[in-house]
């Protein structure tokens, strides 16, 4: 037998704090209630509050006061569409007064293809190709309300291109020639102001049939 005494001293065990176990039982419990409870509010403010699937994200640009500002601004008669047919909303509109006075006038046609309007002062060889993404003359022309245009195509966008003196103006864009013909259609300028009629009046006269009004005037006692 071995002459060691018996170790006496009490050996170290793992022991679980109680009271620790349960905070931490209750703090998992306590955050899967907090998401139930918002899962819950989400759900019903979603299931309540008016709401719009089929909302059109992009929204329609009121573009009156750049044009004013364009037409006052512009050394060349700035265009415009009028009586669209219902369907069509306006997405951008600029003006650039430096690099060649740029109008430009971006819409969305009925079946939400883009068509813009584009009008500088700048050499159309340079200036059609940029803003019609490459495209090319194809040589042909199209009559739009009394006016012939060329009939531009390209990979992304084809165009129709109208010169005039001082100013180039382009209808371009990926909806189909169609929609381009229309927009070209309905684009016009700035109405010429009404004259006043009253300017051109000539100045009242006094009649020399009646007698005189001027008590100096009047003819002698006989």
């Amino acid at each position: 037998m071995s002459g060691r005494p018996p170790d006496s001293r009490p050996r170290a065990h793992a022991t679980i704090d109680p009271v620790a176990s349960k905070r931490g039982k209750q703090t998992v419990r306590d955050m899967f209630l907090s998401m139930l409870v918002i899962t819950a509010v989400a759900g019903v403010a979603y299931i309540f509050i008016p709401h719009d699937e089929e909302a059109d994200p992009i929204k329609a640009v009121d573009y009156r006061v750049e044009l004013a500002t364009a037409r006052r601004a512009a050394p060349y008669p700035v265009v415009a569409p009028a009586g669209l047919p219902e369907g069509w909303k306006a997405t951008s509109v600029s003006y650039e007064g430096h690099n060649g006075a740029g109008w430009h006038l971006g819409y969305l046609d009925p079946d939400r293809r883009y068509v813009a309007v584009e009008q500088s002062t700048a050499p159309a060889k340079k200036y059609v190709p940029v803003v019609s993404q490459d495209a090319k003359n194809t040589g042909q022309t199209r009559d739009v309300a009394g006016q012939e245009w060329e009939v531009w195509k390209g990979p992304k966008y084809d165009a129709l291109v109208l010169h005039a003196e001082g100013v180039t103006t382009v209808v371009t864009g990926s909806a189909p020639t169609g929609r381009l013909v229309e927009m070209a259609a309905a684009l016009e300028t700035a109405p010429e102001p009404a004259e006043d009629p009253s300017a051109s009046s000539e100045p009242a006269t006094e009649s020399s049939s009646g007698p005189s009004s001027d008590p100096s005037k009047a003819p002698a006692a006989s």
